[in-house]
């Protein structure tokens, strides 16, 4: 008879910040052995959540910034229609909850695209820890510039550029990003739904079917279900910058 399964309760585990995996990517990034001691003493590690569990909710109090640990979420907000607009995918080694800071109530909405774990920061500890630990300060300081230039580049991207240069950016800010969690750069999987992709570009799940099949039968990537290989980053690039495939067969025509 075999032995029951062991189920990992990730609670009780202390959050060892030294010794994650994510070190350079997250919070903790560039502090000294001394300074991550008084990091871990208030960092919680937390049970696993399902797909479609929320950390927080709009309205809700704010009380702790949350590290993803493993698995992905999804921010979104409510627009004056009453419809979802999703404003940001967050992946292991990445930081979410900047926005409660104003009001000490949570103004987003996070839900788990999948089975994801987390680390909590509670914001008066890690305020009073910044305190003492300037380089803590200025990492708090960092993310918070990130965030705002994340969201900048999302409203260029859909105010300003055409739903292939979208795509093409999504694609290699995934690539990006998976590259620095020691993943491939070229093949990943999408935790989000086609329909999730539309609404965060401002484009239709029709159009966003429509890319994908047109970049595909142009060698630019191959997709089977969730699974992505960009065959052609040079390329997916060049989108990016605003030369298209149809730009570049002009070009040479015109040659």
């Amino acid at each position: 008879m075999s032995e029951p399964v062991q189920i990992i309760d990730f609670s009780k585990i202390k959050a060892t910040c030294s010794n994650c995996n994510l070190h350079e990517l997250c919070l903790p990034h560039g502090l000294q052995s001394k300074d991550l001691e008084k990091l871990e003493v208030v960092v919680k590690g937390s049970h696993p959540i399902e797909k479609g569990k929320h950390l927080f909710r709009t309205d809700d109090s704010f009380e702790s910034f949350y590290a993803v640990r493993s698995g992905s979420v999804k921010v979104y907000v409510i627009n004056e229609s009453g419809e979802e607009q999703i404003i940001g995918f967050y992946f292991p080694g990445e930081i979410i909850g900047f926005d409660g800071i104003e009001h000490h109530k949570h103004v987003s909405s996070a839900v788990a695209l999948e089975t994801t774990t987390f680390c909590s920061l509670p914001y008066d500890k890690i305020n009073d820890i910044c305190m003492q630990i300037p380089d803590l300060q200025n990492q708090m300081f960092r993310l918070l510039s990130r965030e705002i230039s994340n969201e900048n580049q999302l409203l260029l991207t859909i105010n300003k550029r055409s739903a292939e240069e979208r795509m093409a950016s999504f694609l290699i800010s995934l690539s990006s990003r998976f590259k620095k969690l020691g993943y491939s750069a070229k093949e990943y999987n999408l935790p989000m739904s086609r329909q999730e992709i539309g609404n965060y570009l401002g484009l239709t799940i029709e159009t966003v079917s429509r890319l994908f099949s047109k970049f595909q039968r142009n060698g630019l990537v191959k997709i089977n279900r969730k699974a992505i290989r960009l065959e052609n980053l040079p390329a997916i690039h060049a989108i990016c910058d605003g030369f298209s495939e149809k730009t570049k067969d002009n070009n040479s025509s015109s040659a």
